[in-house]
């Protein structure tokens, strides 16, 4: 299907961009296009403007601090995510996500900005995001604000970004000593979208602290598995506490069903791709 008819504005600064944004009722944000264009084919979105950021100062910016803390802008590309010896220095598993998403012309041109701002259930990094305790800079006429992962995903096809405003950047905190991240799925095919998957950032040294366990695909935001945290929490980094913990977690969930997997199916691969996050957490903690 063909696109409806659409104004295109291309600003060359923030301030222009929140501009165009105020200034049209309808206008959305056109970032990668990876996923807008093809709702807009759909005609699931119809907006009057779209105001693209392609040209605006600092987006694309990759910046690393000394003690390992990242900021990424909302247009940095899945492809520079996945080459960045920053990103890799610091937060490894964001360029192993960022990797495995779609196939390379989507990764060219695909941002980590579009990815979280679409919200979307079965995308990747929304549950990446909150398990590394992300924060996220919105810029509006207001001025600037900044909103934690775990409050920043509001409904499917929601977030924390009202219009007018615009994503800028993403901060994500650095790594503590004997920290272990992980990210596993289930995916329709090699590269396609994400039936179930389980973002996992935790420490180890003797003990299980701090874990931070995260499920995507099983509700309309990214769900903390808070009952395995506890339960991971001050346990020795055994196979067999890493069982009990996850053990019993599928009946807790209540997913939707589809063609890909039925609720029940489901909730039981949510069950058996946390454990294999967790294993791979402490892995990486402990190595």
């Amino acid at each position: 299907m063909l696109l409806s008819r659409v104004g295109y504005i291309r600003p060359s600064s923030l301030p222009e961009a929140v501009q165009a944004l105020q200034a049209h009722d309808n206008a959305r944000v056109l970032a990668g296009g990876q996923t807008m264009i093809n709702v807009m084919k759909t005609r699931f979105a119809t907006p009057d403007v779209v105001v693209d950021l392609v040209d605006v100062p600092g987006l694309a910016s990759i910046e690393a601090r000394a003690d390992g803390a990242l900021t990424l802008g909302s247009m940095v590309t899945y492809d520079a995510i996945d080459h960045s010896d920053k990103v890799r220095g610091a937060r490894a598993v964001l360029s192993e996500v960022a990797t495995v998403i779609a196939d390379q012309q989507v990764r060219n041109r695909g941002t980590i900005g579009g990815n979280i701002c679409a919200s979307d259930p079965t995308n990747h990094f929304p549950p990446v995001m909150v398990a590394l305790g992300a924060s996220m800079t919105i810029v509006g006429m207001d001025g600037e604000r900044t909103v934690d992962a775990a409050d920043f995903f509001a409904g499917v096809y929601m977030t924390a970004v009202e219009p007018g405003e615009v994503l800028t950047g993403i901060a994500i905190p650095a790594p503590a000593s004997n920290q272990g991240d992980a990210f596993e799925a289930i995916t329709i095919g090699t590269e396609g979208t994400c039936i179930v998957n389980v973002a996992v950032s935790l420490r180890c040294n003797g003990t299980i602290e701090d874990a931070h366990v995260v499920v995507g695909c099983v509700s309309a935001t990214p769900v903390p598995a808070t009952g395995i945290e506890e339960a991971l929490n001050g346990s020795a980094p055994t196979p067999q506490n890493i069982d009990a913990a996850i053990s019993g977690f599928a009946p807790s969930l209540d997913p939707p069903g589809d063609v890909h997997a039925s609720a029940e199916y489901r909730s039981h691969l949510a069950e058996v791709v946390t454990r294999r996050a967790v294993t791979a957490a402490v892995g990486k903690a402990v190595s």
